[in-house]
């Protein structure tokens, strides 16, 4: 028999986006081609998907760890890698999401979804990275890494009527009498191991009923199992007590039963308030002739509490039509009292006009300064520092953004530890963009710039010829006049 598991710690990651690519084309009659590295595909994603074929959580028990395909890394010939494919989990109606003990998601509708953890963006190759200045960049950026997060993920039950009482009080009975489900049912107590789901039809309302393992004193503190299920009637819009009136046990009688199960849901959850939805208490067990004669003793008290009473007896069916069709008016009426549901309203919140995305803050570690900011921080990711054109490139983009004004502002000298990200560098303070003028950088060049696609100068005919043959004849019988280095192309 399958468990039934509500509350699971999943960890997942997201995929890696694949690396850029620093290519240059290659043909024949075309020497400089110029740089055709492609991009590197984005990492999947991990998604959370509502699915009505799933009810438990059990494949997440045995499969903690989840992981979403890396990206593909990009290719000469302007070839993108591929993106890596969504890693999608299928969870049940009612599941509520936590990460780092806060609520982010409660998924309700079938087909709900949402990204869990994002993966990464593929870095851009070199082809990508080329401008008027940076003709043929010998470099290509790197892909992100995908995020990784610890979530649980905690099943709360989608029911309308839910019932709660003692063990043995015949609340699984009474679900099966009332539904086609089919849960245990024993003469012991605790039975009921698991949440037990019924649809009810009453007149033109249907419905759907729960029961939880019975509630003990105490279980607001651990006793029982009933404390670890009540999750599971958070959702209901009616609470019904099914009382049983043929108990034999010493000390017990409806009256202090009601006023038990009240105390432990109220010290469950005081804001829920799931005392107030307890209206109706089902007097069960009436066909056993000492349960008969209890229940002239007991309505009156249950009602003088604002209960509805309804006498009933889960085996043999009498008073379940009264009792159906009462539950079907109370769901009705919570069903309208529901506000209409209004479309998604998409927030857009603009950059302010003095955001510059990033703060520069002093550094107690290093006695420096730390960088915060996603830009910078995910140049600094993208960036492959074994290649000293990649680590200029990050100059420039660090210097374009101000980090180097902001640093200057902040008191920062040269020299001072600088952190960006898991990054820490020595600063050495150039000029900020745009300080220079046009005669002064027109002769600096940026970097990556390859000389020789400033010329369009090709030997003539003749002269690859002659280049050819002196290449071919042995230096010792070459002629005089053949030496001369004009001939070489070279």
């Amino acid at each position: 028999m399958a468990a039934f598991i509500d509350r699971v710690t999943v960890h997942v990651s997201a995929g890696n986006g694949g690396h850029g690519v620093s290519s240059v084309h290659r043909e024949k009659f075309k020497p400089l081609g110029g740089p055709d590295g492609g991009n590197g595909g984005d990492g999947g994603d991990v998604v959370l998907e509502v699915d009505a074929s799933v009810h438990t959580l059990l494949d997440f028990h045995h499969h903690p760890h989840q992981k979403a395909p890396n990206g593909k890394p990009g290719a000469g010939g302007n070839r993108s890698g591929a993106r890596g494919e969504d890693a999608v989990l299928r969870v049940p109606e009612g599941t509520v999401v936590s990460v780092g003990g806060e609520v982010v998601a409660d998924l309700m509708g079938v087909g709900t979804r949402m990204v869990l953890a994002a993966g990464g963006k593929g870095g851009l190759g070199n082809a990508a990275l080329a401008n008027a200045r940076r003709k043929a960049p010998g470099f290509a950026l790197l892909g992100e890494p995908g995020e990784d997060v610890d979530a649980v993920l905690e099943l709360k039950s989608v029911a309308d009527v839910g019932l709660v009482g003692f063990p043995s009080a015949g609340k699984s009975s009474l679900v099966a009498s009332m539904s086609a489900a089919k849960p245990k049912i024993a003469d012991y107590p605790f039975t009921t191991l698991v949440p037990n789901l019924g649809v009810i039809r009453s007149g033109d309302v249907t419905y759907t009923m729960a029961d939880v393992p019975g509630l003990i004193p105490g279980a607001s503190t651990g006793k029982g199992l009933g404390l670890q299920f009540l999750r599971h009637v958070e959702r209901c819009a009616v609470l019904v007590h099914v009382v049983d009136m043929a108990t034999m046990e010493p000390g017990r009688d409806p009256e202090n039963d009601i006023v038990a199960l009240e105390h432990e849901l109220h010290e469950y959850d005081e804001e829920l308030d799931l005392v107030g939805r307890l209206r109706i208490a089902v007097l069960n067990k009436i066909d056993v002739p000492d349960g008969r004669e209890l229940v002239d003793l007991v309505r009156t008290t249950l009602e003088a509490r604002g209960l509805e009473v309804f006498p009933i007896s889960a085996v043999t069916g009498e008073g379940l039509t009264e009792f159906g069709y009462a539950l079907a008016r109370e769901v009705q009426a919570h069903r309208a009292s529901l506000p209409a549901p209004e479309a998604t309203r998409i927030t857009i919140n603009p950059r302010a006009v003095d955001d510059t995305g990033f703060t520069v803050q002093p550094d107690p570690r290093t006695d420096g300064w730390v960088v915060l900011g996603v830009k910078p921080e995910r140049w600094v990711r993208q960036t492959d520092f074994s290649n000293d054109e990649a680590v200029g490139y990050l100059a420039d983009r660090l210097n374009r953004l101000g980090v180097e004004i902001e640093l200057a502002k902040a008191g920062a000298r040269p020299g001072d530890a600088i952190t960006v990200g898991d990054v820490t560098f020595d600063w050495e303070p150039t000029l900020p963009a745009g300080t220079l003028t046009v005669e002064e950088t027109a002769g600096l060049g940026g970097r990556g710039t390859d000389v020789r696609l400033e010329t369009n100068a090709r030997p003539r005919a003749d002269e690859r010829l002659a280049a050819k043959r002196r290449r071919r004849t042995p230096y010792e019988l070459l002629e005089p006049e053949d030496d001369d280095p004009s001939w070489d192309d070279e």
